[in-house]
């Protein structure tokens, strides 16, 4: 059993394409595509927790202590509704030991149900400080709008920026599937905050535009790699498009687990002291974005981006034509073991061989054809030599 768990690991350290990831493409789809329809489903049937600075509201502040002892959020709240009428739409407790303060959110109150409150709440609870230590701030929901506004135009511009970089850079397959792998992010990350019902606040926004760049960071590493893997592919037959994409994803996949385990350690320490033992909501809400923007987005560039890009190239008939070559060279190696009662691996040395011959001999004409662009040209000088005169008289 030890020695299964090692080989597994060293496949995966050396990334020898022993994970056949691009070819059960199919799996992935199903399972993301699940994972995608229940989010979907969750943001346009329960919709999103807005916070105060989105809706617009009350925002109530009390010290969490009293002469009596600590002030819990059920006293507070049992409070907000015997004067009020109504329940508050949150009460929550923020910070620790002597700046631990409780914050109250409700719809918009004027200033006599302000005024009422405040007397209600420092004759119940009685908070340190009494009625002056009780703040009331009320927020407008146009500030909100203005942020989610601005957010979408800056995620439109970051979609259009991309796909031009990587259709320049890469092409543009690529692109699109890039493309694809980071709305996937999105949409599954929002959908994650909408079935946990956490408060979406401006640093949930800010959270979200930050787990972009890391989703497509991880995609970029991948998808240069296999650029470098499919380079000449066309002219050889030891393996096919999908095959070169899936041997590029194991020689970055421990890279990529990594980068996403490294950069998640903070992440989950902001979350569990930020929450756990400061009480922090605003923390609470950053981290949790960001825990599950960079999770599924280092997921997605392994089963979304670089299968959705082999999809795309292999619509390509140049590329289906390869693939054909590759099916019939492995045809020919096993009817030729067969024959002469050898391994399939050992009749298709003489073909790798050759595979390797051409594209070493394709590497060094592409250097030539660049150093021959780079050299001065000395024809014209050659011809000059010879038709110069040489200043000798003939007789």
């Amino acid at each position: 059993m030890s020695q299964s768990k090692g080989s597994v690991f060293h496949r995966l350290y050396v990334g020898t394409g022993a994970f056949d990831i691009v070819g059960k493409r199919k799996r992935w789809y199903v399972l993301f595509g699940v994972v995608l329809l229940v989010c979907l489903a969750s943001i346009v049937f329960r919709g999103f927790n807005l916070g105060i600075d989105f809706e617009g509201g009350t925002r109530i502040q009390l010290p969490a202590a009293s002469a009596s002892g600590k002030i819990t959020t059920d006293a507070v709240k049992e409070s907000y509704t015997k004067a009020v009428g109504k329940e508050p739409v949150t009460v929550q407790t923020v910070g620790t030991g002597d700046s631990e303060t409780i914050q109250l959110r409700s719809e918009t109150l004027d200033a006599s149900q302000v005024t009422s409150l405040k007397a209600a709440l420092n004759n119940d609870v009685k908070p340190t400080g009494g009625v002056g230590s009780i703040s009331d701030s009320a927020v407008s929901a146009s500030w909100g709008g203005e942020i989610t506004t601005r957010a979408l135009i800056a995620l439109g511009v970051f979609f259009l920026a991309v796909a031009i970089f990587l259709a320049l850079y890469f092409e543009f397959s690529m692109a699109i599937a890039a493309l694809v792998a980071v709305i996937h992010d999105v949409v599954i990350t929002a959908g994650v905050y909408s079935i946990v019902g956490f408060e979406v606040s401006p640093a949930t926004v800010i959270g979200l535009l930050t787990i972009l760049g890391f989703s497509l960071y991880d995609t970029v590493v991948v998808f240069d790699k296999v650029k470098e893997n499919t380079r000449g592919l066309l002219g050889l037959t030891r393996r096919t498009y999908g095959e070169a994409a899936n041997l590029a994803v194991n020689q970055t996949l421990m890279r990529s687990i990594n980068t996403s385990l490294i950069a998640l350690l903070p992440v989950i320490g902001l979350l569990a002291i930020g929450v756990g033992l400061l009480g922090v909501g605003t923390l609470k809400d950053l981290a949790l974005v960001q825990l599950t923007g960079m999770a599924i987005g280092a997921l997605s560039s392994i089963y979304i981006a670089t299968p959705v890009a082999v999809d795309l190239k292999m619509r390509d008939p140049k590329y289906k034509a390869q693939a054909n070559r590759v099916k019939a060279r492995r045809e020919n190696l096993a009817k030729r073991a067969a024959a002469t009662g050898t391994t399939v691996e050992a009749a298709g040395d003489v073909v790798e061989s050759t595979d390797d011959d051409a594209l070493a001999a394709e590497l060094r004409r592409e250097k030539a054809l660049s150093a021959a662009a780079g050299a001065p040209s000395r024809t014209t000088k050659n011809a000059d030599a010879r038709r110069r005169p040489t200043g000798k008289k003939h007789r």
